[in-house]
């Protein structure tokens, strides 16, 4: 599998990061309880046979969809096809729980404490410990952070 560059990861974590703060407003909208294609085309009044022929289906398939996505089972592609049907557009978003930026730094500072840790325990063992795990793991944590690859079992 190609490895994204690490360029390009870092510009992609950053323009979405930039994003951040106005998605997390988002995680607040809650799906009405049966789904929201009931809802917008119960608003619309809507029934389900005229859906049905906006979508070019039948009305207890636009029930089944209807119940299927208040279940979390919808296609992205038929949730697409009703949202068309009702005038409306599909938004399919990711919202990361942290600032991109920050989970990469803490996975690299997370693999650097471990390596250090191992090297640091083999140099006490032979009398060699030099008190610096510190600093070698914010040196090596940067070092992480320019090579990425982070996520990869060779990242260990």
């Amino acid at each position: 599998m190609p490895r994204v560059s690490n360029q390009v990861s870092v510009q992609n974590r950053k323009l979405l990061d930039d994003h951040f703060d106005e998605w997390q407003q988002l995680r607040a909208t809650q799906r009405p309880p049966r789904g929201w294609v009931r809802a917008v085309r119960e608003a619309l009044g809507m029934s389900a046979a005229a859906l049905a022929a906006r979508v070019g289906t039948t009305p207890g398939a636009v029930i089944r969809l209807e119940q299927s996505e208040a279940a979390d089972r919808i296609r992205l592609n038929t949730l697409r096809r009703a949202a068309n049907a009702l005038s409306c557009d599909l938004v399919y978003l990711l919202i990361p729980r942290r600032p991109l930026t920050t989970v990469v730094r803490e996975r690299a500072r997370e693999l650097a404490h471990e390596q250090v840790a191992a090297v640091e325990q083999t140099m006490r063992l032979e009398n060699q410990a030099t008190g610096q795990a510190a600093e070698m793991e914010d040196q090596l944590t940067e070092r992480l952070l320019e090579r990425g690859g982070l996520w990869s079992d060779s990242a260990r």
